[in-house]
C-alpha cells in the first residue's frame, strides 16, 4: 500500500492518463441526491438490461423503485411489529407501517382456485 492511498485529500483526485489509455470506455454518474450509489448502479444496470442501445427507453423506467433506499421487515405476528417499533424507536429510525396494522395475508385474486386438469374418467370397472 502506498501513502497516496492512505491519506484522504479534500480535492476530487483526476482519472490517471495510464487508466484513460486502457479504457474503451468509461462512464461516471451518481444520483440526482448523491446518495446512494449502490442503489443508483443496481438501476442503471436494470435499465440497461431492457435498452436496444438503438431506441430510448420509455420514460417509465423508475429511478426508485416502491421500496427504494428503505431497508425492509416482514413481521409475522402482532409481536414482532411491537418489537420491530420498540426497535425504531431506540435507534432513532423513520418508519412506516405499509400494511397499517394489517397482518393477514391473502390469496390474490388472480389465484387459481379450480384445478386446470381434468378429473379422470372412470373406466369399465368403475375405476
Amino acid at each position: 500500500m502506498k501513502i497516496k492511498d492512505i491519506i484522504l485529500e479534500d480535492k476530487e483526485g483526476k482519472l490517471p492518463s495510464r487508466l484513460q489509455q486502457a479504457t474503451v470506455g468509461l462512464d461516471k454518474f451518481r444520483d440526482e441526491k448523491f446518495a446512494d450509489r449502490v442503489y443508483e448502479l443496481n438501476r442503471v444496470m436494470m435499465a440497461v438490461a431492457a435498452a436496444d442501445g438503438i431506441d430510448p427507453l420509455a420514460p417509465t423506467v423508475d429511478s426508485e423503485s416502491w421500496a427504494g433506499r428503505n431497508n425492509l421487515a416482514f413481521p409475522y405476528t402482532p409481536e414482532e411489529q411491537r418489537m420491530l417499533v420498540h426497535a425504531f424507536d431506540a435507534v432513532g429510525s423513520h418508519y412506516q407501517d405499509l400494511n397499517n396494522g394489517d397482518l393477514k395475508s391473502q390469496e390474490l385474486k388472480s389465484t387459481n382456485k379450480v384445478s386446470p386438469v381434468a378429473k379422470p374418467k372412470k373406466n369399465k370397472f368403475g375405476v
